[in-house]
């Protein structure tokens, strides 16, 4: 199998009566060989490089710019559940953690693994986040856990056991409040956390959300961050204050909305949420099986509805898509190539570049067998293991 050429033009979809963005394929890079598929992208702070992770328990490195192939790091032993770089403190350092029980630091000059922590032996780490007071704390989301370390010393600092009863799918320490992290978990418990002083399970938990349902991934928006959005493994969407534990909006039909507000196939999943802070608006991004992604906006005050998709992103990918790193109005962080709207990561194994100028012309993709390197083929997991 080789990977091969692409030549995509994109056609306006009817979708209601409002305007959406029209949005080329660059480019497209298939990462791997067989059934390996791409789970994560994640983009270094000054936007030089974006990590990749993969099926292959390895993680490889692109230029997001270029699309170039940098090179690979490998090291875990099972799948790699959560990849980001550790920020300005160690701006050529991304941490990852896997479900053989281990968060690895891995440096970008290298691509050699420079330190690795372990939860212990039979333990699978499914998130991690850093923050505390003094910026030194590391948590991780284990089996009904959540531990920390201090990163800088490499010793753990405490273990909350008591606060869940099934595997914990996110951690993460909330931003403006560095203090304060928020778990989550299959058990359908969000619990927040003070991490200021020595951290227990009796003294330190605050307040504690119940989903009703096992929690798949959730972010902050709002005024000093002071909300939370929550997407379910069964594709419903909430949003709480997590300061009074109370929710805001429960769409527990979000695909069925999702779906009404486009002529295109049925909204078969929920990838992700992006907010955009300055205008205080939030996107839930649903998918079809078949590869087809639209930008929803969520109306989560007054009428709570959603609207005609901003962005839809067609032709790239053939199966599910995993992962979506925007880099443009829609997205985070500063703009590399103003004409690049992002990238999409997917089980059909392929890097999907995704062009936002209106004026685009369609062209073929750059791609050659240089950038790819043959793995063995191994077992494809479900879209929800891991969660």
């Amino acid at each position: 199998m080789e990977a091969t050429d692409m030549d995509v033009e994109e056609k306006e979809p009817i979708l209601n009566s409002n305007p959406i963005k029209r949005f080329g394929l660059k480019n497209s890079i298939q990462t791997n060989f067989g059934d390996d598929y791409v789970f994560q992208i994640a983009p270094k702070d000054d936007w030089t490089s974006m990590a990749v992770s993969l099926s292959t328990n390895a993680v490889k490195l692109y230029s997001p710019v270029t699309g170039q192939y940098f090179r690979e790091c490998k090291g875990h032993t099972s799948t790699i559940n959560e990849i980001s770089f550790l920020g300005a403190s160690a701006p050529h350092v991304f941490y990852s953690c896997s479900s053989d029980g281990t968060i690895r630091a891995w440096d970008t000059r290298s691509f050699q693994q420079v330190s690795c922590l372990s939860a212990g032996p039979s333990q699978e780490i499914f998130s991690f986040s850093f923050g505390g007071l003094g910026d030194n704390l590391l948590a991780a989301g284990c089996k009904s856990q959540v531990l920390f370390w201090d990163w800088r010393t490499n010793k753990q600092a405490a273990c909350l056991e008591e606060s869940h009863t099934e595997d914990v799918t996110q951690v993460h320490f909330v931003p403006d409040h560095q203090n304060k992290l928020v778990s989550a978990s299959v058990d359908g418990l969000m619990c927040i956390f003070d991490t200021s002083g020595d951290i227990n399970d009796d003294d330190d938990l605050e307040s504690v959300i119940n989903v009703g349902t096992s929690i798949g991934k959730l972010g902050f928006l709002g005024e000093s961050n002071q909300k939370l959005w929550c997407l379910t493994h069964i594709e419903t969407l909430s949003v709480w204050d997590w300061k009074d534990a109370r929710i805001e909006a429960n769409f527990e039909d979000a695909r069925s909305l999702a779906s009404d507000s486009w002529t295109l196939d049925n909204v078969d999943y929920f990838v992700d949420c992006h907010y955009l802070g300055e205008d205080d608006r939030l996107w839930v991004i649903g998918g079809t099986n078949a590869g087809t992604l639209g930008y929803f906006p969520v109306s989560y005050k007054g009428k709570r509805a959603f609207g005609s998709p901003h962005a839809v992103l067609h032709g790239g990918h053939t199966g599910i898509v995993r992962s979506v790193l925007p880099m443009s109005s829609m997205g985070r962080g500063p703009i590399q190539s103003p004409s690049i709207f992002g990238w999409t990561g997917g089980e059909d194994g392929r890097l999907c570049c995704w062009l936002s100028d209106d004026s685009f012309h369609p062209n073929h993709s750059w791609i050659s067998t240089s950038l790819v390197t043959k793995s063995p083929k191994i077992r494809k997991k479900s879209r929800f293991q891991p969660y």
